[in-house]
């Protein structure tokens, strides 16, 4: 019995179609017409031996297969990657310096800087993290080649990633840390703050009275203060702990928030090749 032989490219329109919810969006991505990209999911379901999609109302879902294959999916292409990188980048050395948020640390930092150490063993990553003015200030002074932040100066070199929405962010998603007719208790970090301005200005402008119940220097002193239940406070989905809860705004009686932009920001019009390696892989995760 011959050994099938998945081919890689025909993996990655995929995992592209799965991951933009749309193989036409993948088709244009990956440069292809939706009529290849068709022909490759039907030579990939042919060597799985099973269906891989089903119609789930006037779109697509995984089978069960499906799930199982993307799974490996990842992990081929990622070793494909990786593996290209490596023997491209192998004498790249210096340093490539990057500044983030706590908010991406936790899930962006293993994932990325590990496959990027990986391939690139000569390189030195320095990582700063700190918040979203001071980030904006050291990309101003060229302390920094690359920012992961929230988009708020368009004069700079930028990447815009994706739009997240501000969320309502407490303990319990059903049952609010206060009492109807009660001052509204915040946990917020020290200003200046992007998210504790957008939760003053939301409360202030709906009529509803608030109070700052705990503020903190870091994001981790501000989660362990919702988790305590001291009162709630206002993130994006990325990075939020999976102890807390995104709260229905509506059946909270709070107001709306508006939503805030995500970018990469770059020293650089033209980085060094380590530079624009890692912004690469960084585009890829959250893109």
């Amino acid at each position: 019995m011959s050994r099938i032989q998945l081919d890689l490219d025909v993996m990655r329109s995929f995992v592209t179609g799965i991951d933009l919810g749309s193989f036409a969006k993948a088709a244009d991505r990956l440069g292809r017409s939706t009529s290849a990209v068709s022909a490759q999911l039907k030579k990939l379901e042919d060597q799985a031996g099973t269906p891989l999609l089903r119609k789930a109302g006037r779109g697509m879902a995984l089978t069960e297969a499906g799930e199982v294959m993307l799974g490996y999916a990842r992990r081929l292409l990622e070793l494909n990657d990786e593996a290209v990188s490596a023997v491209r980048g192998v004498q790249l050395d210096g340093r490539v310096r990057l500044g983030m948020q706590e908010d991406f640390g936790e899930n962006l930092l293993p994932e990325v800087l590990g496959r990027f150490k990986r391939a690139h063993p000569r390189l030195r990553v320095e990582v700063h993290i700190a918040r979203n003015s001071v980030l904006m200030q050291a990309m101003e002074a060229g302390r920094l080649d690359l920012a992961l932040a929230w988009e708020t100066d368009g004069r700079m070199l930028h990447k815009h990633i994706q739009t997240l929405p501000m969320q309502w962010i407490g303990a319990d998603a059903e049952q609010p840390s206060y009492e109807p007719g009660e001052p509204i208790p915040l946990v917020v970090l020290d200003a200046p703050c992007l998210m504790r301005t957008a939760a003053i200005d939301a409360l202030d402008r709906a009529g509803l009275p608030w109070r700052i119940a705990f503020t903190s220097a870091s994001l981790a002193g501000t989660w362990a203060a919702v988790k305590a239940g001291l009162g709630i406070s206002v993130r994006t989905p990325l990075g939020v702990p999976v102890e807390l809860r995104a709260m229905d705004a509506k059946a909270s009686g709070l107001p709306a928030l508006p939503q805030l932009g995500l970018a990469l920001y770059r020293s650089e019009a033209e980085p060094i090749p380590a530079v624009a390696r890692l912004a690469e892989l960084i585009l890829q995760r959250l893109e």
